[in-house]
This record gives C-alpha cells, sequence and structure tokens, in this order.
C-alpha cells in the first residue's frame, strides 16, 4: 500500500516537473520564440511597384493641345519672317498699248516646214516703256500691200500664253508657221488650192493695236490661208 502510494507520487512529480519544462520553453523572449520561423523580408526587397498604390497618374495630352501649340509656333514663325514684296515696289506693269510697242519686219525661220513658200517666220515686239504682254498674235494678209484689203488667216495656237513683262528696249517673239507652197516657180498646195502671196501682214498684237509689217527678204508665200503661232515670249522660237 505504501508502495503504491510512491509510486503516484512519484508520477505526480514527474508530470509537474514536464509541465513546468513546457511552460518555461513558451515563455522564452519573442525574439527566440520567432527565430525558428522564415526570415522576414527587409523593407523594399520586394519588386518596385511602377506607381504607388492611390497615387494619380498623370493625364494624357490631348492632340489637340499638342496641334494647336504647333500651329500657334507656325504662326509666330510666319508672322516673324518678312514677306517678298512685289517686283520693283509698284506691282506689276501696266499692259502694252498701241504706243508701247514696236513690231518688226518679220524675218524667215531656220526651222520651218518643207517646201518652197515663206514656211514660217519670227516677229518680235520692241517695247518703249516698261508693260506686259499677255496672249497670240492675230494675223492677216494685206493684198495688194493694202490694210484695207486683209484676208484674216484662219489661225492654231500653240502652247501656253502666260504674262511677258517687258522693260524698255526689251524684246517679245511669236513665231508664224504657215501651210507651205511646194514645187517650183508658182509652186502648188497639197490640198489643191491656190497658192497666195502677200506682200505685207497685218499683226494685232493683244492691247496694243494692229501693225503692218514686211519681210526683211521677200514677200509671204503661203497655202490654204492657214497660220499656226506661238504666244508672245522673251525666249526666241
Amino acid at each position: 500500500m505504501w508502495y503504491s502510494a510512491g509510486l503516484r507520487r512519484t508520477a505526480t512529480a514527474l508530470v509537474a516537473a514536464a509541465a513546468a519544462t513546457a511552460l518555461m520553453t513558451g515563455c522564452g523572449p519573442a525574439g527566440e520564440a520567432d527565430a525558428s520561423g522564415p526570415p522576414a523580408s527587409p523593407a523594399g526587397s520586394g519588386p518596385a511597384s511602377a506607381t504607388p498604390s492611390g497615387a494619380a497618374k498623370p493625364a494624357p495630352v490631348p492632340a489637340s493641345s499638342s496641334a494647336s501649340s504647333s500651329a500657334s509656333s507656325s504662326a509666330s514663325s510666319s508672322a516673324s519672317s518678312p514677306t517678298s514684296s512685289p517686283a520693283g515696289g509698284g506691282g506689276k506693269p501696266k499692259p502694252c498699248g498701241i504706243k508701247d510697242v514696236q513690231v518688226s519686219p518679220a524675218h524667215q525661220a531656220d526651222d520651218r516646214p518643207p517646201g518652197t513658200g515663206t514656211g514660217a517666220v519670227l516677229v518680235s515686239v520692241t517695247s518703249h516703256s516698261a508693260c506686259t504682254l499677255l496672249g497670240f498674235p492675230q494675223v492677216a494678209g494685206a493684198g495688194n500691200g493694202s490694210p484695207g484689203k486683209n484676208v484674216p488667216l484662219a489661225t492654231t495656237h500653240s502652247g501656253t500664253a502666260a504674262p511677258v513683262t517687258l522693260t524698255p528696249g526689251a524684246r517679245a517673239w511669236t513665231k508664224l508657221t504657215f501651210v507651205n507652197v511646194q514645187g517650183e516657180a508658182d509652186g502648188y498646195c497639197v490640198s489643191g488650192s491656190t497658192p497666195v502671196t502677200f506682200p505685207t501682214l497685218v499683226i494685232g498684237v493683244p492691247d496694243a493695236g494692229s501693225h503692218q509689217i514686211a519681210m526683211d527678204d521677200g514677200q509671204f508665200a503661203e497655202c490654204d490661208n492657214k497660220v499656226t503661232v506661238t504666244p508672245f515670249s522673251l525666249t526666241k522660237p
């Protein structure tokens, strides 16, 4: 009986000792208790966030704002750049009048249709003052050399007319190309019509009247009363 009570006291003492040991282990310092867990990550060691949580993102710039800025810059640049003034500072010269020009005698052109007639001639207009020519000449044959017996020629335009500004003494040129006479002596026309000869021509210059001219060598011989003309130009045809 004593033996059983002693065993019970011994067992009770062992249980108490084990409980005390467990209690002491659970009451250690917090740092020691946490040391057995995984190490804490240091502040800032995680992946960086592109935009902090809750932070406002910058508003996109509207396309119209950039366009307005560019337009304003362009307008400012244009305003600060000087613009060219009209030539001579007085605008365009006046149209040439009949007293402003003199029409030269016609000269047979080097480049002309094959045949024995006139073929083609060059005519120049010389200016007495600053003025502008624009357009094509009109052409008529003066029957028997008399302007009162004009025979207007059917005219075809070749090229595009542009304003020609003349200074005093400057020349503008035009080329007249006829249906050429073929053969010798009186010749013949390919069309079957009779060749025509004019001692002089009457040249109409736009806004500058009509001018009677001769050839500097011979007379005007042509067929079918047709002529092709180029516009007045500073370049000699």
